[in-house]
């Protein structure tokens, strides 16, 4: 065998396995997510399996990147091309955890996230669907108010110049535009009950919102708090203020 052609023998091998490595890192860290949804595995299991799909992502992009330079400078283009198309998947399954690293590092390790720090809307009808869940439903008190304040400053109630059966009605027609599952309402109580599903994982965050008159109008509460995992990622303040924004433009 002549030295170019083991050469070029070399550079197919390098690249073959960065881009099924990449291609196997991808279909990991997608079925981390589904099979997880579809209670195949635990999450800590799906957690497990992201891990390890950003770590097989990160040498499918080495080989990829080492092949691609090397098939360039040996004028094998094909090869190239392919070495390209797999760092440009190792990258983007890589991005897809060190996004979420990088927002857990900026937020803080905290998952009930309420309008009212001092008296939080209470679950009643979703309790016994949380029964089974980690993470408990009772406010964890002042510790969590301040670190809610310092993240989350905007995160407060929403007053409107509307009745509150008015307002109650709006609610309802917000959660349903924007896709939550309603569990629960008491017009009497003022209050609504909903969950939301995640898009990954699926994990199940659920939502209580209470409706009460004031100053002749309405003021509106609203409390999200996630079955599982210590920190949410801002998904509870994120969900928060979609809704609170739906019910602001709301005549």
């Amino acid at each position: 065998m002549s030295e170019r052609t083991e050469s070029t023998s070399l550079i197919v091998r390098l690249v073959f396995a960065g881009t099924v490595l990449a291609v196997l890192a991808a279909v990991t860290t997608m079925l981390s997510g589904f099979g997880t949804q579809s209670e195949w595995w635990d999450f800590r299991i799906g957690f497990m399996m992201l891990k390890w799909g950003a770590y097989s992502a990160a040498v499918a992009g080495v080989l990829c990147l080492g092949g691609g330079m090397w098939a360039s400078t040996s004028g094998r283009y094909r090869s190239a091309v392919v070495a390209a198309a797999g760092l440009l998947l190792s990258m983007i399954v890589m991005g897809i955890p060190w996004s979420w690293k990088h927002t857990v590092s900026e937020v803080p390790p905290i998952h009930d996230i309420s309008t009212d720090l001092v008296s939080p809307p209470g679950f009643v009808a979703i309790l016994p669907l949380r029964r089974s869940a980690p993470n408990s439903a009772t406010y964890g008190g002042p510790e969590i108010a301040a670190q809610q304040r310092d993240a989350y400053p905007d995160i407060i109630s929403l007053a409107l110049d509307r009745p509150t059966d008015r307002v109650f009605s709006q609610a309802i027609g917000v959660i349903d535009h924007i896709g939550w599952e309603l569990v629960d309402t008491s017009r009497g109580d003022g209050r609504i009950e909903a969950t939301d599903t995640t898009f990954w994982f699926g994990f199940k965050d659920d939502v209580v919102i209470r409706i009460v008159s004031s100053n002749g109008g309405s003021r509106v509460d609203v409390r999200s708090v996630s079955r599982v995992g210590r920190s949410d990622v801002g998904s509870n303040a994120e969900r928060i203020r979609a809704f609170l924004a739906a019910m602001g433009t709301q005549e």
